[in-house]
């Protein structure tokens, strides 16, 4: 039996994962359920854990996976994944899922070339639900110009690589061969439109030749 707040924010991860495809927050479930302290939020985590209503993945950093749901709550549905979002993990019934583990290339933002840090970077274990059919790379998001899209500073999100992708998608963009940046692709006519999920940000308007896609947004590991 679960108590109410317990109960409240099953729901608002199961709803928060279905529709975003991404793990909420401490942030977002505390203002979700009206809680002011992290460590209340921590607690219920830890009793749904405890109970076999969630689980946290076995990476360091942790994301959180509905295993089950109280009697009349409907199971989470990702048959209406939004283009360009993170996938979540689909439940599974055995603790110990496989995990690959995938080369982190570093932050993503304004610096060095994705290329030019395969030559010295660190593994992360990511599991193999959250990966897709072509090969897939880590990395760590530095700032907040995604924020809307459910991306927070310091997840780790996981790309799978690919030099195309629609409009719509989050992908990582390589600018002038020398600054690397994640946003949702726009294509204009005559331009590619990089667009953020910020309002404090401004979209940024190239000339196609000037960008190059270097992999779309596959998946996201948070941590608690």
């Amino acid at each position: 039996m679960l108590t109410k707040k317990q109960r409240d924010l099953l729901i608002f991860i199961k709803d928060y994962i279905q529709n975003t495809c991404l793990s909420p927050s401490f942030e977002e479930m505390n203002a979700g359920l009206d809680i002011k302290s992290k460590s209340g939020i921590h607690r219920l985590i830890n009793a749904l854990v405890e109970r076999g209503f969630l689980a946290r993945l076995p990476n360091k950093a942790r994301a959180l996976e509905v295993r089950k749901l109280p009697e009349n709550v409907s199971s989470p549905s990702n048959s209406n994944t939004p283009a360009g979002r993170a996938s979540a993990a689909p439940p599974k019934n055995n603790d110990a899922e496989e995990v690959a583990q995938l080369p982190l290339y570093g932050k993503i933002a304004a610096g060095t070339p994705i290329e030019a840090l395969r030559q010295e970077h660190d593994m992360i274990g990511i599991p193999m639900g959250m990966l897709g059919v072509q090969p897939c790379y880590a990395l760590t998001v530095e700032g907040d110009s995604m924020i809307k899209a459910g991306i927070m500073d310091g997840d780790i999100v996981v790309i799978e690589k690919c030099d195309r992708a629609s409009d719509g998608e989050i992908v990582v963009a390589l600018v002038d061969e020398e600054k690397v940046t994640l946003k949702r692709l726009r294509r204009e006519i005559g331009s590619i439109v990089l667009m953020p999920e910020n309002d404090a940000y401004q979209p940024i308007r190239l000339a196609p030749n000037r960008v190059r896609i270097q992999g779309r947004l596959r998946s996201l590991l948070r941590s608690y």
